[in-house]
């Protein structure tokens, strides 16, 4: 007799390729094929709408009968590993990415990747924002003074123009004029202090300003970074931006490196 767990790992491989898995059975053997198959389209049909909810702009993207057909070779080659589907799906980008049919629109993964992001963002763990005197605090000494960001904020960059393409088939977006894909853009992504995920498009020195502070470097350090991309930036407006959103969860000081 097998195990549990290998029935259930039959019992998965039958949902992908078809066919009755080994044990299932009724009084009519037509009767079980038939009920199976039912299940079958029933599990398919949850995981291309679970899918679709997660990336609905790829499915605008790519149209609804495409995506479905796409979600179909996807769940088939990674299926959930757990029943909380909205935990589903990290594997999509990559997915896309090596997808022959859309070798021709080498942007999707990326926006995907946003797509991806927004739901981490939303399900990211709460943390309080620092007080404006710690905050003040880290700007005295910015030498030693390092930023830990709340957890759901991210940071995205590409050569493409995916935060324009998102932005762009979002419900209610005026019908977008021409857009130039291979554009390199960045994106920061987070939920706010209403507890709404914003997506922002970030300039190059916004983007290695962030890229600094998440990679754990002293305020000033950031902040050289920045001027190196864009001799006149100035950082108190993007501080400002993280400040508002209570994206400024903490600051540490330590020599610097």
């Amino acid at each position: 007799m097998r195990s549990h767990p290998e029935f259930i790992a039959t019992f998965g491989q039958a949902i992908a390729a078809g066919g009755l898995p080994p044990g299932v059975t009724a009084t009519a053997p037509d009767e079980a094929e038939r009920r199976f198959a039912v299940y079958r389209n029933n599990v398919a049909h949850s995981l291309t709408e679970a899918l679709k909810a997660r990336f609905p702009v790829m499915e605008r993207l790519v149209g609804a009968e495409f995506f479905a057909a796409m979600a179909g070779v996807y769940w088939k080659d990674s299926p959930p590993p757990s029943p909380v589907l909205f935990q589903w799906g990290e594997t999509f980008p990559d997915f896309l990415a090596a997808f022959p049919p859309l070798a021709g629109l080498p942007y999707l993964p990326d926006v995907a990747r946003l797509e991806l992001a927004r739901g981490r963002a939303y399900h990211a763990a709460d943390a309080a924002p620092a007080p404006p005197e710690a905050v003040a605090a880290a700007a005295a000494g910015a030498d030693r003074a390092r930023l830990i960001l709340h957890p759901s904020v991210q940071r995205l960059a590409a050569p493409w123009a995916f935060v324009t393409i998102w932005q762009a088939n979002q419900p209610g977006s005026a019908a977008p004029g021409k857009i130039e894909a291979a554009r390199a853009e960045a994106a920061l992504v987070l939920r706010d202090r209403q507890h709404a995920v914003q997506v922002e498009t970030l300039g190059p020195s916004d983007n290695a300003f962030l890229a600094r502070l998440m990679a754990g470097h002293s305020l000033l350090a950031a902040a050289e970074a920045a001027t190196a991309a864009e001799p006149r930036h100035d950082a108190g407006p993007f501080l400002m931006r993280l400040i508002r959103h209570g994206a400024i969860t903490q600051i540490t000081f330590g020599e610097t490196p």
